[in-house]
């Protein structure tokens, strides 16, 4: 693959990383609920899933995910049941607070990598979206290095994007406002995860 034709790559992957979305609300949460470090993991778990799924497209497997129509429609109730289970963790009664630091419990820090893995795997549309990039990348007989090429740049730029966010949330006074206001925060990411489930079954 040529360095232009990666850039451009790059670029798209960018754009579709950085649009808003669950994965954008749950990044967030999980970095004002446990810190910087639970939201770098989640950020790397919702990574790892892009990879995934860029490689599975770029292998030819997404196209089969796109053509069988059960398989399609088990990925999308099941994207969006997790998208209604997320908007029930964000708005339950909280248990009484332990001595443990959030940012500290490796529970904690798996439960947002688990997380942030199934939000992008649970995705069906993100199969049809690297079906449409990579129609302009993936020739017949394309060698390995390309298609490796293209999962790692899908699920780093991904995983750099919101690990970025994570950060930039946690070491600014928006920090502070959002714990504040954790509440709101709560209700909100609830709201926008149900209405995003509802339009992932509509």
């Amino acid at each position: 693959m040529t360095l232009t034709l990666w850039l451009s790559l790059a670029a798209v992957c960018t754009l579709g990383a950085m649009s808003p979305g669950p994965s954008l609300a749950l990044v967030i949460r999980n970095t004002v609920q446990g810190g910087a470090g639970r939201g770098v993991v989640t950020a790397l778990g919702h990574g790892i899933g892009i990879a995934l799924y860029a490689l599975l497209v770029a292998m030819g497997l997404g196209l089969v995910i796109t053509q069988t129509p059960a398989l399609f429609e088990a990925i999308r109730y099941a994207g969006a049941a997790f998208l209604l289970y997320l908007a029930w963790q964000a708005i339950k009664p909280k248990p009484a607070s332990s001595d443990a630091t959030p940012g500290t419990d490796p529970s904690r820090r798996y439960q947002g990598f688990v997380g942030g893995f199934l939000v992008a795997f649970l995705n069906p549309k993100i199969a049809i979206f690297f079906l449409a990039l990579f129609s302009q990348y993936v020739q017949e007989g394309a060698p390995w290095s390309d298609k490796l090429i293209m999962m790692a740049t899908a699920g780093g730029i991904d995983a750099l994007w919101y690990a970025l966010v994570a950060l930039g949330v946690a070491r600014t006074p928006l920090m502070g406002w959002l714990k504040h206001n954790s509440h709101w925060l709560d209700r909100g990411t609830a709201v926008v995860l149900t209405v995003l489930a509802i339009r992932v079954v509509m």
